[in-house]
């Protein structure tokens, strides 16, 4: 599948650009999809130099590899990305990307579940072989339990009355696929925005499938370790919880913000430098309205 139809990357330009690429240098792309950033980065380092390594846990995403040997690609998710760096023989790393936003593949694509603006499995896996699917959510999970993924991960004004909804309706039949969805939950629809409202509800049923935030925190982590001085850790994300915890982190070193301090009262972080966010241009956001809610944001690593 061609890699324009698979998904336009976000901020290209401006992402790489903060990247900093040196020839020779090693770099992590933990979101390759369809490869857009990737390329970008290679084009950037030498012609027989420098590698990059990228992650994908979907395997739609190999079909657009580029035949470059400076590329090594791992089919996996990238909360693993410090094990499978030093599998390679990988220590230390001069740049880490990170595109978290869905591709615009998984969105186009009716019977990946993701979308509620076409019909097709409740599913949502990013990674077809992972065992938790978005119908097992829906008709598994607790009222308690719905309540709290709509809760944190959707951030709805009212999660319980949408819970109940879905209890109700599934206690009836199986809600199996994303009509079914869509119709159980109609009655909590508010009329003012409902395609809000759609979007925040499959966005909390989504990151419980995949298990999103708990994935970027490791991430986030392991970056900081692998890192080497000077090293730049570059994330675009699309959604508030998202962009709490990269803020969060690359400020304090933590995801609760609090900035710890040695006996000498020098803060202990794990970046000398943090950038303000960056925005889509409105011509990109024009030309990609997908891109509407991505924030970038920077940061550099310190000496360890």
């Amino acid at each position: 599948m061609p890699q324009l139809q698979y998904h336009h990357p976000v901020l290209l330009a401006e992402s790489v650009d903060m990247l900093s690429v040196a020839p020779g240098g090693t770099y992590v792309d933990l979101t390759f999809g369809g490869g857009g950033h990737s390329r970008e980065i290679l084009s950037r380092m030498a012609p027989a130099g420098g590698r990059l390594v990228a992650f994908d846990q979907d395997a739609d995403a190999q079909a657009n590899l580029p035949a470059d040997p400076r590329l090594t690609f791992v089919h996996g998710n990238f909360r693993f990305m410090r094990g499978q760096l030093r599998l390679r023989g990988i220590t230390e790393v001069d740049g880490v990307l990170a595109d978290l936003g869905v591709s615009s593949h998984h969105f186009d694509t009716p019977e990946r579940g993701f979308s509620f603006r076409s019909d097709g499995p409740l599913d949502m896996r990013m990674n077809t072989q992972g065992a938790l699917t978005a119908e097992t959510v829906v008709n598994t999970y607790s009222d308690e339990e719905l309540t709290r993924v709509l809760r944190d991960y959707g951030e709805l004004e009212t999660p319980w009355k949408v819970s109940a909804c879905l209890v109700r309706a599934r206690a009836k039949a199986p809600i199996a696929t994303v009509g079914e969805f869509v119709e159980a939950v109609a009655p909590c629809t508010p009329r003012k925005d409902p395609t809000k409202f759609l979007s925040r509800l499959f966005q909390a049923v989504r990151i419980e499938v995949n298990g999103e935030m708990e994935a970027l925190r490791m991430a986030l982590e392991q970056s900081a370790k692998v890192l080497g001085p000077g090293g730049r850790l570059v994330v675009i994300s699309y959604h508030s919880l998202e962009d709490r915890l990269v803020k969060n982190f690359m400020r304090s070193g933590n995801f609760e913000g609090r900035v710890e301090k040695d006996f000498y009262g020098v803060p202990q972080v794990p970046f000398s430098e943090v950038s303000r966010a960056v925005v889509p241009s409105a011509e990109e956001q024009a030309r990609n309205p997908r891109s509407r809610s991505a924030k970038l944001r920077v940061a550099t690593a310190t000496a360890k």
